[in-house]
């Protein structure tokens, strides 16, 4: 029988490349898509991966419950992938009740209709490691104890608590994923890596001159989102549900970064960064970096892309796009 399973945020980085994994393993996919004015253009990630007329996409949104339950007992899936949050840090500080309702409530709504609904279907619930924020041990682990620093943070906290809640509770198939950064050419202009590819491309291309960023001692585990979706199927192929951090265990800069992604260019990084103040964040995460030896142990899970390799991706993609794009 054809697996079907049926992703929330399946128009994001994540729910893009997710898709595409399922679909090359025979799976049935379905998505979440929330009605918009942008109807025709909110599936360019998928386009972009060549997997756009192979899904079906279904009008719903995570501040409905009864939306969410007419779509799972009409999907009728094994898997649930609950992807889809307001997922910008910066923006959960001006909109902290927006933040709480999607991407906290939003979980336990989802959470509820696969209850009620598809009680025997595996349920992923995207978690981040922005939860552990003020950072309590040097490497993060399942084990080290949370303390979020933005809005964003506490409300992926709670989405995170109500799934083992969920999971104990009513003995739902519950996994989450604690994912660290995790980056692609499929990755939004606003958050800093896709900001830094897309701002050297436009430089090399002549069509801008600088680069304003704010903290970039910044330090971060970034890996590739391709690899990161790749973990989240592992996890509903285990027989007992469980939480897993995802990460690479190596730690960079965003400066970095910046001098990867710059000299891909030909360009000096020197020259064309300018340090902002308005893009400081109000409560700053200094560093992060995982500990993901219990996925590795466990699901047999390794990165494959390396940061270099996934900077690089991310510059020439960005280069191809500007390079085809009418000038405006």
């Amino acid at each position: 029988m054809t697996r079907r399973a049926l992703l929330t945020g399946i128009t994001g980085q994540d729910g893009a490349y997710l898709a595409q994994l399922l679909l090359s393993k025979g799976y049935e996919v379905c998505g979440v898509i929330r009605r918009s004015s942008h109807r025709g253009v909110e599936d360019h990630r998928l386009r972009w991966l060549g997997v756009a007329d192979k899904v079906r996409l279904i009008d719903g949104d995570l501040a409905d419950l009864s939306s969410l339950l007419r779509i799972v007992q009409e999907v009728e899936p094994q898997e649930i992938y609950n992807l889809a949050a307001q997922s910008f840090v910066a923006s959960s500080w001006r909109q902290p009740i927006l933040t709480a309702n999607i991407t906290a409530v939003g979980v336990a709504n989802m959470l509820e209709a696969t209850r009620i609904a598809a009680p025997q279907a595996r349920f992923y619930q995207a978690s981040s490691s922005e939860m552990f924020g003020l950072i309590q041990e040097p490497m993060q682990s399942e084990k080290t104890p949370f303390y979020p620093r933005s809005p964003y943070a506490v409300a992926k906290l709670y989405g995170h608590w109500i799934t083992v809640n969920y999971r104990e509770s009513f003995g739902l198939h519950a996994s989450s994923g604690i994912l660290f950064n995790h980056e692609s050419p499929l990755r939004g202009v606003e958050f800093v890596t896709r900001k830094v590819s897309d701002a050297v491309a436009r430089i090399k291309l002549g069509k801008a001159k600088e680069l304003r960023l704010g903290n970039i001692d910044a330090k971060r585990d970034w890996g590739h989102a391709r690899d990161y979706v790749r973990a989240m199927w592992m996890m509903l192929q285990q027989e007992t549900p469980d939480d897993y951090v995802v990460a690479t265990g190596r730690t960079t800069t965003v400066r970095d970064m910046c001098r990867i992604a710059f000299a891909h260019a030909g360009l000096d990084m020197e020259a064309h960064v300018v340090i902002d103040p308005a893009f400081y964040r109000p409560a700053e995460v200094d560093i992060l970096l995982g500990d993901a030896s219990k996925a590795r142990a466990a699901l047999g899970w390794e990165p494959q892309t390396g940061l270099e390799e996934m900077i690089r991706e991310m510059v020439d993609a960005d280069i191809e796009r500007l390079s085809r794009a009418p000038e405006s």
